[in-house]
């Protein structure tokens, strides 16, 4: 009898994916935690690690709630692609309305911040996130999972952190 071949794990490899959660409408840290349990349930994909809690000052359209944001790890088999599908998927299963004005009031938001060290820029999906190096809201809760993270094109979280340290969301 001929040699078996050893099996061979045809999945793809797992990798590293961050999303960035934020709420302002109808108790944001029960929305926050209903969107990490939700995370937690993706397919082919395992939830690592959640920040802190953090309170921010809306940015854009300044007159609604003040917002809750934190971000989440994930390792995921998903392509960046099926990720972010998922997340809007999950979104809507959340009760997500797109608000009437750009930057406006919402329910949940969950963004594809970074995916493994890899850039995308397709008509739906920009990773790393366009305006990540902007946002204390997001590079705070980022910061407390991944400080040495590597964002292509802008550097590492903690010194993105550091940038926009003037902003700094209150933790709660």
């Amino acid at each position: 009898m001929a040699g078996r071949l050893p099996e061979v794990d045809a999945r793809p490899e797992w990798t590293p994916a961050y999303i960035g959660l934020g709420s302002n409408l109808d108790d944001p840290p029960r929305q926050i935690e209903a969107a990490l349990r939700g995370l937690a349930g993706l397919p082919d994909s395992l939830l690592i690690g959640a920040s802190r809690r953090y309170r921010s000052s809306p940015v854009g359209l300044e007159a609604q709630p003040d917002f809750i944001n934190a971000a989440a790890a994930l390792l995921t088999r998903r392509s960046a692609e099926e990720l972010h599908h998922d997340l809007r998927t999950l979104e809507n299963r959340l009760g997500k309305v797109p608000p009437a004005v750009r930057f406006g009031p919402r329910r949940i938001d969950l963004d594809l911040l970074a995916y493994g060290a890899q850039s995308i820029a397709l008509p739906d999906l920009v990773v790393p996130h366009p305006r990540l190096h902007e946002r204390a809201f997001v590079l705070y809760p980022l910061s407390d999972l991944a400080p040495a993270l590597w964002i292509p094109g802008r550097g590492r979280v903690a010194a993105l952190r550091a940038a926009v340290a003037g902003d700094a969301p209150s933790p709660l």
